[in-house]
């Protein structure tokens, strides 16, 4: 579903919300298998299957993320300090509360 002709919005965040990628994630080479949601400035992170690191840390908004994958609907309500991930992109997410995941710095 096209996000942009609905007013359907699940997030509390606007759709130009800042949010941080990978290179790799907006390629297309890998699908997105960890979201994060930082505790202290409720950044939302989208992580591949590659280490996250500063030289492929991409900006983008969270519209551009969920026009890319629009199974990030469903994590709409992840609270700050929480994670998702799956071992595949065609699996179900799993969330925990986020303890010690990497963050992309």
């Amino acid at each position: 579903m096209d996000m942009r002709l609905t007013n359907d919005w699940p997030f509390a965040e606007p759709r130009d919300a800042v949010t941080i990628t990978m290179r790799q994630v907006l390629e297309g080479s890998e699908p997105i298998l960890l979201v994060l949601r930082n505790a202290e400035d409720t950044v939302w992170q989208f992580l591949g299957t590659s280490d996250g690191n500063v030289e492929d840390a991409e900006v983008v908004s969270l519209e551009e993320i969920v026009e890319l994958d629009s199974t990030i609907l469903e994590l709409a309500d992840l609270p700050p300090g929480w994670q998702a991930s799956r071992e595949q992109a065609y699996e179900p997410w799993t969330r925990r509360r986020n303890e010690s995941a990497p963050e992309l710095s």
